[in-house]
């Protein structure tokens, strides 16, 4: 541990009530980190005081500024400049305990992992902690989804505590720019095969003072259209194949009546249905025609991923 290079990035958006006391804690267990905490165009103090906490207890690390809202802005920032053999990714409101970090290191070292996730809903901690109103549900909605797609048993797609290896961290593009980051990371993991792991951690609500930036109403539509968009991304062949076999029910209820006019009359008096049907019936062949394409070339893309992969130098 002591020969291997950590950073620890802090995306913080207003967070002055905290920001103090998640460096110090984090800076308590691994003392020989370098700490790169991102302002993300936070309005109060969040930037002085990260900048006198650093200074103050001479800690090895800097405070970076990025305009651009969104925590997977501030954090793609971070991953640009920081260079590292261990990556520690968690949130500024000490929500997360830093005590546990080594157990996430620890697995991510000894079973030669890409990613650890700290899991905070596995020990029921979480749901008694949170007060946000339908945020649980949204979170298990988001799991489910991830986890039938790509036959997974993961219980926590959304932690915001996480450790990464250094190969994870150079072959993983930032996409996203709100807090969907989380759920980016894990497809990501699991489309290109990354090792990953989930350990159950504690966990506690922000304290009285420090307010969530999440707005489950309008957070959680973005997170079922990233979902969407996603599966689209990822999983062509399924996404394309759904709407192939919707038009194609579809066609066969608007054409029921041309046909069996036809069997009945020989002659077809539903002839609006039968135009929609036969729309419908190209729209069926055009989505699956679409699917098979893309699902080749995400194919490809994935071959080309590995390659990379095989030619990374983790020094």
């Amino acid at each position: 541990m002591k020969s291997k290079k950590i950073a620890v990035i802090l995306p913080a958006y207003n967070e002055e009530i905290t920001i103090r006391e998640t460096i110090l804690a984090f800076y308590k267990e691994l003392p020989q980190a370098e700490f790169w905490i991102v302002d993300n165009n936070s309005s109060d103090r969040t930037n002085s005081i990260a900048t006198e906490t650093l200074k103050k207890n001479k800690i090895k690390g800097k405070v970076l500024s990025e305009s651009r809202q969104g925590k997977a802005n501030a954090v793609r920032k971070a991953f640009f400049h920081a260079d590292a053999d261990i990556y520690v990714m968690t949130d500024a409101d000490t929500t997360y305990p830093a005590e546990e970090v080594h157990k996430l290191i620890g697995a991510l070292e000894t079973e030669e992992l890409d990613m650890v996730v700290g899991d905070r809903l596995s020990q029921g901690i979480y749901h008694k902690e949170n007060k946000r109103r339908f945020h649980s549900l949204g979170n298990n909605l988001v799991i489910a989804i991830i986890n039938l797609l790509f036959g997974a048993k993961l219980k926590d797609a959304m932690s915001g505590y996480r450790v990464f290896s250094r190969k994870f961290i150079k072959n993983y593009p930032v996409l996203s720019s709100g807090f969907e980051l989380e759920i980016e990371m894990t497809l990501h993991s699991l489309d290109k095969r990354f090792a990953i792991r989930e350990i159950p951690i504690s966990y506690k609500d922000r304290p009285a003072g420090s307010v969530s930036k999440l707005n489950t109403i309008s957070d959680g539509y973005r997170v079922v259209n990233h979902i969407l968009w996603i599966f689209k991304d990822y999983k062509p062949m399924h996404f394309f194949g759904f709407l192939s076999v919707l038009s194609l029910l579809a066609a066969v209820a608007a054409g029921a009546p041309a046909i069996v006019d036809f069997l009945r009359y020989r002659y077809v008096y539903h002839v609006p249905l039968a135009v929609l049907a036969t729309g419908l019936m190209v729209v069926a062949v055009l989505n699956f025609s679409i699917g098979l394409i893309l699902h080749t070339v995400s194919k490809i893309q994935r071959f080309n991923f590995e390659l990379q992969l095989l030619k990374f130098d983790k020094s």
